[in-house]
């Protein structure tokens, strides 16, 4: 009989390396992923959005099908119309379904050692949220990844300026009014959707501190890193390809006005993650010195 798998949950950040971490574990012999990276399963119920987040999925799912009825015929495909098929029935199940959600991640480990939801909404969860996850099973663990706060929200922001822009042309234009308006909010008070400060309080609050892994992107992106991760997980220490981008945004760069904005409006940020990692890498310590003058 197969012994309890372990559950990774990946709370973030955005734009963070989470999508990397995805297609890595996904090809890692000890490890079962199923064709949807995240599941959005905690926030929804958290926000009242359950039955908004199924309706999308089936969006997908008859997509998926078109698209095979069409003549996709790939091993991709079937196993996204499978699993999506399988999601929709769980999430058709309301918000007390957390066996559902387990037997979902688990469907097919067979022996595999691990299992992972990877969704960095639930970065912004509450503390009592994270702590009923961290005791939904013997053995839950977190991953939190931590990207240059700067780089992550000019990312964030050509990422959805792309998706808004009608031609190529207005690429440039739609990220520096996103960008514009992200600061806008953080300016105001408001959280960053990825608040280090803020997620990181409450996951050491809620989660076991050997439950817990707290990483840079630049770590994560190495061989060192890597070695750390599998060990953390439990699992065997597995070649990466570090040359790979996911989601790669196309280059653009940041107004200098835009720029120093983002570096004050992130301080704290930055602050948090010195206090972590005392030996931050150079891009950081170029946007923290440039905020302390």
């Amino acid at each position: 009989m197969a012994q309890e798998p372990t559950f990774l949950i990946c709370t973030g950040a955005t734009k963070a390396g989470t999508s990397w971490l995805y297609r890595y574990l996904q090809g890692h012999p000890d490890c079962h992923l199923r064709a949807i990276k995240e599941l959005h399963f905690f926030n929804s119920i958290d926000a009242g959005t359950l039955r908004q987040w199924r309706n999308r999925e089936e969006m997908r799912l008859l997509r998926a099908r078109a698209r095979q009825a069409e003549g996709d015929d790939s091993p991709q495909t079937t196993r996204l119309i499978r699993d999506l098929a399988d999601w929709v029935a769980v999430l058709a199940q309301g918000p007390r379904a957390f066996a559902a959600y387990q037997d979902y991640l688990t469907a097919g480990r067979g022996t595999r050692h691990l299992v992972a939801d990877i969704t960095p909404a639930y970065a912004m969860l509450s503390e009592a949220r994270l702590r009923s996850m961290a005791g939904m099973a013997a053995d839950v663990r977190f991953l939190y990844l931590l990207r240059d706060p700067v780089s992550r929200l000019w990312s964030q922001a050509r990422m959805l300026g792309r998706r808004r822009a009608d031609d190529p042309a207005q690429y440039p234009e739609r990220s520096v009014e996103v960008m514009t308006a992200m600061l806008d909010s953080i300016e105001s008070g408001a959280k960053d959707r990825e608040d280090y400060a803020g997620a990181i309080s409450r996951l050491t609050a809620a989660v076991a501190p050997d439950r817990l892994l707290i990483l840079l992107q630049d770590e994560l992106m190495s061989i060192p890193g890597i070695a750390r991760l599998c060990r953390f997980l439990g699992i065997a220490d597995h070649p990466a390809d570090l040359t790979r981008r996911e989601h790669e945004g196309l280059p653009l760069d940041l107004p200098q006005p835009l720029l120093a904005r983002a570096r004050v409006a992130l301080r704290p940020q930055y602050e948090c993650a010195a206090r972590l990692f005392p030996d931050l890498p150079a891009s950081w310590r170029q946007n923290m010195t440039e905020v302390h003058g």
